[in-house]
């Protein structure tokens, strides 16, 4: 089975993985396979750099992040860019992890925009991770070290939260404390089990 974990930047979904991992559920993260396609020397990071040019690169000709999100989420046309060069590349690598599971294996895959980009109605089940918006900006701030207008950016690039959890299977909320989410991810794990596998 396929299911899709997503939710808005800072709403706690990499707590809820690491509880689905330790509850034995397989996953994958989209976030890692973008930080894999455009490792250097990659024909992702070869498309990148020509399309933005060697500023988004560092001196080792690693790719510099930070100079690369002050663009695109400046930019709605430059993150369409963006997408396009990577969304496809993202995909096939957890085309390939889902591959390798047993096919009585529920595989966890966990993709920030899986409803912007339409790739959700790919998956079994969406599961979305929620808190309240003010706890999103607060959390993203503290995490990243982000001055509001920059946090603000990062989360409306992104559907809001509400419209995600209105298209979900299920719904995980983070509100509270990690030992609250970590009931919730048990109960999320009991609920996945207990779904039919697709046939």
């Amino acid at each position: 089975m396929r299911v899709a974990l997503t939710g808005g930047i800072a709403t706690g979904k990499s707590a809820v993985v690491r509880g689905l991992q330790a509850a034995g559920f397989p996953t994958v993260n989209a976030d890692d396979a973008a930080r894999a396609v455009v490792e250097p020397g990659t024909p992702g990071l070869a498309a990148v750099a020509a399309r933005f040019g060697p500023a988004v690169l560092g001196p080792d000709g690693a790719l510099d992040r930070a100079a690369l999100g002050r663009v695109v989420f400046a930019d709605p046309s430059a993150r369409l860019d963006l997408e396009r060069i990577l969304h496809p590349r993202i995909r096939d690598r957890i085309e390939r992890f889902y591959e390798g599971l047993p096919p009585d294996a529920c595989g966890i895959a966990e993709i920030p925009l899986a409803f912007e980009t339409g790739w959700g109605a790919g998956f079994d089940l969406v599961v979305v991770v929620a808190c309240r918006p003010e706890t999103q900006l607060a959390r993203l701030q503290a995490r990243d070290g982000l001055s509001l207008e920059a946090a603000r950016q990062r989360i409306a690039a992104q559907w809001p939260i509400a419209d995600k959890a209105r298209l979900a299977d299920a719904v995980v909320m983070t509100e509270g404390t990690l030992a609250d989410t970590a009931a919730e991810t048990a109960a999320l794990a009991v609920w996945l089990r207990s779904r039919p596998r697709p046939s």
